[in-house]
């Protein structure tokens, strides 16, 4: 996804996208965790379980999110934001209020989930959040076994249990998933057919990269992996 382009560009592709969706509730979880319901005209959207929708967050910059969950017939839907430094993405996103309209893109991307797989674990940071949300109804549904680890800061730790997220393990930010041996160590290395799982992988950069090569060595399942950003790198 293009992160940026000219504003003339941007403003002929929204005006020929269709209506704009109006923010209808937004409350913050924590200080920099913030959930948006959004409502307007979603009946051609096509919607992709874990799929990101792109937002434009200034004249000339988009940034991708992930749609937690979606009612076509109401013409609802939610995303699930990390608002962190001082970002033009997340300046915006922490403006947004009742009433506020914007462009919101169809879900598109690569499927993380496929149901006749029988384990997952899915990995991931505050940017993982909505994924993750987004993946537990039908993990539930279809009798997955599952488990989300994160790894977060400590005023988000509590987090995952606010948004109503199941079996997880909240790990703090501190640098431990860049340290191979440490997650070689991890318990679900150590449990009789996980080896066989699906990895979802995603949040900071560095770290994904550094689960996969441990993955890539010690696991036969499938890895699915995609860093949101990267330190110091912009628009990731």
């Amino acid at each position: 996804m293009i992160s940026r382009m000219p504003k003339w560009v941007g403003d002929w592709l929204e005006s020929a996208a269709g209506p704009r969706l109006t923010v209808l509730e937004a409350a913050y979880i924590t200080p920099t965790i913030k959930k948006i319901r959004f409502q307007g005209d979603i009946s051609k959207m096509n919607f992709l379980i874990g799929g990101a929708s792109v937002i434009r967050v200034s004249d000339t910059d988009y940034r991708n999110y992930t749609v937690v969950c979606q009612d076509i017939e109401k013409g609802i839907l939610e995303i699930i934001f990390h608002i962190h430094g001082n970002g033009v993405g997340s300046r915006y996103i922490d403006t947004l209020k009742t009433s506020d309209e914007l462009y919101i893109s169809s879900p598109r991307g690569r499927a993380p989930y496929d149901p006749k797989v029988k384990r997952y674990l899915i990995y991931g940071d505050e940017t993982s959040l909505g994924l993750a949300c987004s993946l537990l109804p039908f993990l539930k549904k279809n009798e997955h076994h599952f488990h989300f680890y994160f790894e977060l800061d400590e005023a988000n730790k509590n987090a995952p249990r606010l948004l109503g997220l199941e079996n997880f393990t909240a790990f703090p930010k501190n640098g431990l998933f860049n340290n191979e041996k440490w997650i070689k160590d991890l318990p679900v290395f150590q449990v009789a057919g996980w080896q066989a799982a699906n990895f979802v992988l995603t949040g900071n950069a560095t770290s994904v990269q550094t689960f996969r090569k441990v993955l890539k060595n010690a696991t036969i399942g499938k890895v699915i992996a995609q860093g949101y950003w990267l330190e110091g790198k912009k628009g990731l």
